[in-house]
Parts: C-alpha cells; structure tokens; sequence
C-alpha cells in the first residue's frame, strides 16, 4: 500500500467508482460504519488513526482503486482511477 496522503474526497470517489457503501467498505476493511461515516463527514485530508485509514485505504486499493496525486493525476491535481483489468 502506497503511503501517499488521500483525501476525503478520493475515498468518496474510490467508493462510488466501486459502487460501494459505506457500510460495505465497514464491512470489507474491518473499520466500523459510524467511523466510516465520521471520517467522510469531513473535508480535506483522510483523518483519524493512521492505522485506521490505512486499512480504509488499503482495502480500496486492494479493490483496484489507484489514488492519484501530484504529476501523475494529468492535471497536477489528486485523484482516483481503477486499475486497468488486462482482459488477455
């Protein structure tokens, strides 16, 4: 797992791109629904414990989520994509 810094706004946008909940990103990492829901309440960077957005963030990646920053976002700016699936 990458130790790049995530945003609020990427989680929301990992979850919708994977068509989950929040309960079902709960379920999957491990992390409790409520501290789901109060950590996307916010804005700006992913807070809490750093283990705990760890997991969060570990489990979308795992999913195929690739978190973009810095130059490799296309604009500069971050971002979120899937990973490309090598239908061979």
């Amino acid at each position: 797992m990458s130790i790049l810094k995530v945003s609020v706004r990427q989680v929301k946008a990992a979850r919708a791109m994977l068509d989950w909940s929040q309960a079902e990103l709960a379920e999957r990492s491990g992390v409790s629904e409520p501290t789901i829901k109060r950590l996307e309440a916010s804005d700006g960077e992913l807070g809490g414990r750093t283990d705990t957005a760890q997991r969060i963030v570990g489990t979308l990646e795992s999913a195929g989520v690739l978190f973009l920053d810095g130059p490799y976002s296309g604009d500069g700016g971050p971002g979120v994509r899937l990973r490309s699936v090598d239908r061979a």
